[in-house]
């Protein structure tokens, strides 16, 4: 379970036409939410990357712009653990109008979905061996 931070923090979301996309590493943009006293205060849009999430730059420079969690759609396994290993929280499974979400994630009414990404067009994705 996902501790809310309500005093200040940064959320991202991949986004789409105003809506979470259903695939964190093909979002046209990453929209940002600060959020302070438990309300939105500022949003700012973000590029994405071209390719593929896990293997792009995209956690470290949301990590250097202070996000703490990741409310997405979808992502691989890849991409949540470059995010979390960049210390952003993950909650996949969110859906809608990407003001909503934020909302819902603040009221406490949203929980990761536990689903991965196991087919896209990205090569390379099975787990590493040790």
């Amino acid at each position: 379970m996902f501790t809310l931070h309500l005093d200040r923090q940064t959320i991202a979301v991949p986004t789409r036409d105003g809506a979470v996309d259903d695939h964190f590493g093909h979002c046209a943009c990453y929209t940002l939410f600060t959020v302070a006293g438990g309300r939105i205060a500022a949003r700012e849009t973000h590029p994405s990357p071209e390719g593929c999430g896990c293997k792009s730059n995209i956690a470290a420079e949301l990590r250097a712009k202070g996000v703490g969690v990741m409310l997405a759609g979808n992502m691989g396994e890849g991409a949540k653990r470059v995010l979390e290993s960049n210390g952003i929280a993950v909650l996949r499974g969110c859906r809608g109008a990407i003001e909503q979400v934020v909302a819902d994630y603040l009221a406490g009414r949203l929980a990761d979905s536990g689903e991965g990404c196991h087919a896209h067009t990205c090569a390379d994705h099975a787990p590493k061996e040790a």
